[in-house]
């Protein structure tokens, strides 16, 4: 099956009576600048909410990112020269990541729980001339790593120095250097241009109706695209406000809901927690919820409509390519879909295989230093994203990752399809599938299914051959307490094993 979006897909996300071609995603030039204009248009603005209930205003922000790139100025940091930043959300941690885009500096963001072998690839990799790190752990093995780095906490209290040109950086330059989550294999440094982080904001801000009155729930980590490359960076394009918060926690969501936030964005986990917490019905005070990073399950979908009358919005988007398809604004958005391609984004789907393929100016050039990797992802301009989808209607839907196909005995089977079945029985909470090695079969359909002990794996094998063909049935499956999950939620495969004592094991 084929398909390549036009204008008339993506136009689904404009406002009626607007057109394509006055939609100008690129047209300021870089993010920072664009900041900068929201900024000094309304000094007075309150921009960010620290977690300590302290506001910072578009004047305050412009002081201090000003004062911020002339200290990593004075320790040799220059334009295209990399900073590597990790943190929980703070004023002071998103100051100097502004501080370090305004001065045209490359920022790469890390996990905050990040493994000292992880930190270690990243420096060795990026080689950043300094480090902006919160936990003392990462900041202790960032010195021991690299003795030549300058490691400073993130309110940056280096020695003022002369504030460099701001504000300056090219389209084309490199904005962002964001590793790969590793979930499919060694992390790679995706490089994405002041181009591509203009385009990605401007997209949302359109086709959400993001305005200055907007002021957003920031419960993610800023370290991956859906709380930095998004939730940060589109609200602050927007002119709008960001409530800071370091951790997620259901009740404070719901709190903000009664204190003038309008959008929350979330992972499917934070919303299995909001589903199940006291007081859910605030959640529809809301204008928006958006869900990503994983898939949200139909019925989870449902039991927040039913609890709450929000009906989550669910999108797609990878850290190569920041968002590239959401469900609409206005319409129908269905469960189980991430809906039609944003403004300035082509998709089509590989006629063979169902790969999606996509082009647009929110796409990344390539990896950064692997000329071989990169010859294999682009096709012809367009970039190979490893997924599985299929369009109905227009709406896209997510099959699977390429490299999870699983054949058995010569029949293609999607993950996704089969988890989606297992998630719909009473009392799974989650479903992971994997191909494990079969001398008859080549692969085995392996499920592991997150569930109480009360599960009747009997009955749910059985509800199975109802739902599926019966070579997309699990043959093994397996009850586990809690799937394998990466900061966001979304599960790691590569992590699954049967649990050493495992009487749940049961030949499906």
């Amino acid at each position: 099956m084929s398909t390549t979006a036009s204008p008339a897909h993506w136009s689904r996300h404009l406002a009626p009576g607007t057109s394509p071609d006055d939609v100008d995603l690129t047209g300021e030039g870089s993010l920072p600048a664009a900041w900068s204009a929201r900024w000094r248009a309304a000094p007075s603005s309150r921009v960010l909410r620290d977690r300590d209930g302290t506001w910072a205003t578009g004047a305050e922000l412009l002081e201090t990112t000003a004062t911020v790139a002339g200290r990593l100025f004075a320790v040799g940091a220059r334009p295209g020269d990399r900073v590597l930043i990790s943190g929980v959300a703070s004023n002071a941690l998103v100051s100097a990541h502004c501080a370090a885009l305004r001065a045209g500096l490359v920022v790469v963001p890390v996990n905050p729980a990040a493994s000292r072998r992880e930190l270690e690839s990243v420096i060795e990799d990026a080689r950043p001339a300094v480090a902006v790190v919160g936990p003392e752990q990462l900041a202790g093995w960032a010195a021991e790593i690299d003795p030549e780095l300058v490691v400073t906490p993130p309110e940056v209290p280096l020695a003022d120095g002369p504030v460099p040109d701001l504000d300056a950086a090219a389209a084309t330059d490199p904005g962002l250097l964001m590793y790969t989550s590793g979930t499919t294999g060694t992390p790679k440094g995706a490089e994405l241009s002041h181009r591509n982080l203009l385009a990605g904001a401007h997209s949302v801000r359109i086709a959400w109706g993001w305005t200055p009155e907007d002021q957003l729930i920031l419960c993610l980590p800023l370290c991956h695209v859906h709380g930095l490359g998004i939730g940060l960076h589109g609200a602050l394009l927007s002119g709008g406000s960001a409530l800071l918060f370091e951790r997620f926690e259901p009740e404070t969501v719901l709190d903000a809901t009664e204190h003038g936030a309008t959008m929350f964005f979330g992972v499917p986990t934070m919303y299995e927690r909001l589903a199940g917490a006291p007081g859910l019905v605030r959640l529809g005070a809301l204008r928006l919820c958006v869900s990503g990073s994983a898939p949200l399950p139909a019925d989870l979908h449902r039991r927040i409509e039913l609890g709450s009358g929000q009906v989550v919005l669910e999108r797609y988007g990878m850290t190569e390519t920041l968002l590239l398809v959401s469900n609409p604004l206005r319409g129908e958005r269905r469960p189980g879909t991430v809906g039609f391609p944003l403004p300035g984004v082509d998709l089509r789907l590989d006629e063979e295989t169902g790969e999606i393929l996509v082009a647009g100016p929110s796409v990344f050039s390539g990896y950064r230093g692997l000329p071989e990797v990169n010859e294999v992802v682009f096709s012809d301009g367009w970039f190979r994203t490893g997924d599985i989808g299929e369009v109905d209607d227009g709406y896209l839907r997510i099959v699977g990752r390429a490299k999870e196909l699983i054949i058995t005995g010569g029949y293609n089977v999607y993950p996704r399809e089969v988890e989606d079945v297992l998630r719909a029985f009473p009392l799974v909470r989650d479903a992971a599938v994997v191909g494990t090695p079969s001398s008859e079969w080549g692969e085995t359909v392996t499920a592991f299914v997150e569930a109480p002990e009360a599960l009747d794996i009997d009955a749910l094998c059985a509800y199975a051959r109802d739902e599926l063909a019966p070579y997309k049935r699990p043959r093994v499956v397996y009850r586990v307490e809690e799937l394998p999950r990466n900061l966001l939620g979304k599960v790691v495969k590569e992590r699954l094993a049967p649990p050493e004592e495992n009487p749940d094991e049961h030949p499906g």
